[in-house]
């Protein structure tokens, strides 16, 4: 990975751990322990993929770098939102998370289940009360675009589909129906909204959608070759938890190699997407290349 890409994602990463500490209630504020767990649960972990992706299409776009930092903390409260809940016992039930423990375990369920409840919240306070464009329309279009990435029609539908699948075995096409809604509709959410913080025709948001589409599936197919082959300590959570789960997943339907194959294919297509778009679009080429070759 080129030194200069690692150094625009060190400084966005800190910029944007920043970004959240100041967004984010004070601890000390009531209910101080709700905001300690909110805090807990955002703060201090994870690569920030989602955020990165916005601040990259936000580049491509000219936008205003103030106006995509709260996009992307309004994305990547909506993903923690969904983790504290995924990890809770009703669902995965697991207990580490970004190398912790999950937040019902470092709190408890009662508190876990409102983190989730008002991250979402929060989320959409930010999206309301900033203004992340010019043209008031433009702006709700945006706030909707993330509710329905969030709900039935994305990422929650798609962990409904996922835990219905316990124990079945899906034909691939069911199985990326999945995880363009679970995984994929909050990427492709976060491609979107840092895009249209700054200025896009509608064949060049068309085209960002599809990128976000492509490369939001390889994120899951790479993460279920990583939960196979990394240990926990490396993945930062429980590693073969969906195997030991019976979950469907790209290893379990296509092997190890076939999974890999299709991750690049996905990359290459994504890449692809970008090619008009010139230098403008290299920082999200480079994403698309962090995301699917760590680890391969």
């Amino acid at each position: 990975m080129p030194s200069d890409f690692q150094s625009w994602v060190a400084a966005r990463q800190s910029h944007f751990e920043g970004v959240l500490r100041g967004l984010l209630p004070n601890p000390e504020a009531t209910p101080q322990r709700l905001h300690a767990a909110m805090r807990y649960s955002v703060l201090d972990g994870g690569k920030r993929v989602r955020p990165l992706l916005a601040f990259a299409a936000g580049e491509l776009a000219g936008a205003d770098v103030v106006r995509v930092s709260i996009v992307a903390a309004a994305v990547e409260m909506i993903h923690a939102y969904s983790l504290v809940h995924d990890d809770m016992p009703c669902m995965d039930n697991d207990v580490l998370r970004r190398g912790k423990p999950t937040c019902h375990v470092q709190y408890d369920e009662a508190t876990a289940l409102l983190v989730g409840d008002t991250l979402q919240a929060l989320a959409f306070q930010l999206l309301a009360e900033h203004r992340l464009n010019d043209d008031a329309a433009r702006q709700l279009e945006m706030i909707k675009l993330l509710a329905v990435a969030s709900g039935s029609r994305g990422m929650a539908g798609g962990q409904a589909i996922d835990l219905a699948s316990v124990g079945k075995s899906l034909t691939l096409p069911e199985l990326e129906f999945m995880h363009i809604h679970k995984t994929g509709a909050l990427i492709r959410a976060a491609v979107l909204l840092g895009a249209q913080c700054g200025s896009v025709s509608a064949p060049q948001l068309a085209q960002l959608d599809h990128f976000g589409k492509l490369i939001g599936l390889a994120f899951q197919v790479v993460d279920d070759v990583l939960d196979c082959e990394e240990d926990t300590a490396t993945l930062g959570k429980t590693a073969g938890k969906d195997a030991n789960n019976d979950k469907p997943t790209y290893v379990s339907l296509l092997g190890i190699n076939d999974a890999r194959d299709m991750a690049r294919r996905l990359r290459r297509e994504a890449l692809e997407t970008l090619a008009e778009f010139g230098d403008s679009a290299q920082r999200l080429r480079e994403l698309a290349d962090f995301i699917v070759l760590r680890k391969f």
